[in-house]
Order: C-alpha cells, then structure tokens, then sequence
C-alpha cells in the first residue's frame, strides 16, 4: 500500500493492535491507546506514532511492575 494514499501507514494500526494484545496478556488496559492524531494529518511521509494516552495510577504501577519483571528475564 502507498503511504501517500494511507497517511498513517499500512503498519502503523497493526502495531497499536499488537501492543493493545500484550498489554491485554498481562492485564492491562490503556483506554485511549491508539494512532497519534498528527499521523492522520497531511499528505507527506511522517513518522508515525502511537498514542499511549492517559491512564490511572492503578494501571502505571501495573504497566510498571509488568516493565520490571521483563527486565528481570
């Protein structure tokens, strides 16, 4: 797919959906994770990013705690 007909890029969705699945994996949820709006806007190349939103304190120490046991392996 050209990127100039897809501004977000062909990848840029499956990768929110991917990273969405392993949070999922370890319980966790970022309700406004998604494609970075910028990304959308335009119609030269960009980089293209993911927002991960904001969460509640709950879900940083969780998202935290997951980040350190990786560490760990």
């Amino acid at each position: 797919m050209n990127e100039h007909l897809s501004p977000a890029g062909p990848d840029v969705q499956a990768s929110v959906d991917r990273l969405r699945e392993a949070l999922r994996a370890h319980g966790i949820t970022l309700p406004s994770l998604g494609v970075d709006l910028p990304s959308y806007a335009g119609s030269l190349p960009c980089r293209h990013l993911v927002s991960l939103g904001n969460c509640n304190l709950a879900t940083a120490d969780r998202l935290a705690a997951v980040l350190r046991e990786a560490v760990g392996r």
